[in-house]
């Protein structure tokens, strides 16, 4: 019977172990990558910046309109002359088409279209500085979540470990009751432990379960209850990262530095718009038209006019009030608060790397002590189980070893896992994120 019901559960973990989807990181992140609800709303944002950079948006194009109308009218008429002789027209039906094209093209205006341009590219810019910002967030997101669903399997290992331990403490004391060297209150206890470990186990279970539900949410699976297990299982840390080199990545390919200089390069553009005002502008117009009238009162029944039109126009503003001084004087003081804001951002930037950075070397001592802990921990427990077969050893103390062994197993797993937390956000930082691809 216990090999039958070996042979059933054995069968039951190879099908469940078949039955789950092995993924390293890097398929996690390329996964994501693709298929990300909000990192495709950005990228199609992105899209629409690169279409309004265009010369025609920006002005320098010019534009032609071609506009046709038929329309007309139906009248009656009653009319009397001086001499008092009257005349009556009835349903008189007059018509007039029109057929016209025009051209109109700014030639100058103040560099106002020179300046719009490069607005428009510096605007496409952004929106690829935004679609890269959503894929370095998501890279962070998935990065973090594959290790925190690879923390807690370790977790449950850990429990399902100290499930075993307990149940074999539970068989040692059942042989006792038997044999009558050991008492029923110490059987019970080993049995209140073991439901306790179980319990724990049963609700890391579902911890479980939740950061694997996260992980599909974050790569947009179509199947959130589909089997997913890291390829990885240990979180292995990078070499040491050394600050100075991070500082260094981080002023130049930071995203939030690069998006707080372009927000400088379109207040300087919008400034030199606001000053092509003070120069004169220039603007040209011509057009062709045909028109076509017919009455039926009159000298004549129709009437066909064509030919075309130009005009050159040349104007300057001479004074509108104080306000193209008072937008001259906002303009510049908005190129200021960016150059301002540029500053504040990197002052940011390294207070969050230099907190960063020193949170990630504390954790990193941590693991190497902790480390020693847990191989310090697993050689008190086989001391302490030895012991307790032997009947050296209580109960509660071989509970207080087993607490301990557990408690230094669960700390290295978090340390680890903080650490590498850690090391994900100085990489994020720093502009590196992306070396996880």
């Amino acid at each position: 019977m216990k090999r039958l019901t070996l042979s059933v559960v054995f069968a039951l973990l190879v099908n469940g172990l078949f039955s789950q989807q092995l993924i390293s990181l890097q398929e996690v992140i390329s996964f994501g990558l693709e298929n990300n609800y909000a990192l495709q709303v950005t990228r199609n944002q992105q899209e629409i910046s690169a279409n309004n950079h265009s010369p025609g948006n920006a002005g320098f194009l010019p534009s032609l309109d071609l506009r046709s109308q038929y329309s007309g009218n139906r009248n009656s008429t009653d009319r009397t002359d001086f001499d008092g002789q009257t005349s009556s027209l009835r349903n008189i039906h007059n018509t007039v088409a029109n057929v016209n094209m025009s051209l109109g093209w700014t030639i100058f205006d103040g560099f106002r279209v020179q300046a719009s341009y490069e607005r428009l590219e510096t605007l496409k810019d952004m929106g690829e500085l935004n679609t890269r910002m959503a894929v370095e967030n998501l890279v962070s997101n998935l990065a973090a979540e594959y290790f925190n669903l690879i923390q807690q399997k370790r977790l449950l290992k850990n429990l399902q470990f100290a499930v075993e331990l307990s149940r074999e403490r539970v068989r040692i004391d059942e042989e006792r009751f038997l044999l009558g060297s050991g008492s029923k209150l110490q059987l019970l206890q080993a049995e209140v432990f073991l439901n306790a470990d179980s319990s724990r186990m049963g609700r890391q279970e579902e911890v479980v379960r939740a950061s694997r539900i996260r992980l599909h949410e974050l790569m947009a699976s179509d199947d959130l209850s589909r089997g997913l297990e890291p390829a990885d299982s240990v979180i292995q840390l990078r070499d040491i990262l050394i600050y100075e080199t991070l500082l260094a990545s981080a002023r130049e390919n930071n995203t939030s530095m690069i998006m707080a200089q372009r927000f400088k390069d379109l207040s300087v553009q919008d400034q030199r718009i606001v000053a092509s005002r003070n120069y004169p502008y220039v603007n040209f117009s011509t057009g062709y038209g045909y028109s076509h009238n017919t009455f039926q009162t009159g000298a004549f029944s129709d009437q066909q006019t064509f030919g075309m039109n130009y005009a050159v126009t040349i104007g300057v503003n001479i004074f509108d009030g104080f306000n193209q001084r008072r937008r001259m004087s906002n303009a510049a003081i908005e190129v200021e608060n960016s150059r301002l804001r540029i500053e504040d951002t990197e002052n940011a930037l390294k207070a969050d790397l230099l907190r960063t950075y020193n949170v990630y070397l504390n954790n990193l001592r941590l693991v190497e002590m902790e480390t020693h802990n847990l191989s310090v921990a697993y050689e008190t427990l086989e001391i302490a189980m030895e012991r307790y077969r032997l009947g050296a050893l209580s109960g509660l103390e071989l509970r207080e070893v087993q607490k301990s062994l557990l408690e230094a197993e669960e700390r290295l797993v978090s340390i680890q896992y903080q650490t590498k937390l850690a090391e994900i956000s100085l990489l994020r930082i720093s502009g590196r994120i992306l070396e996880y691809l």
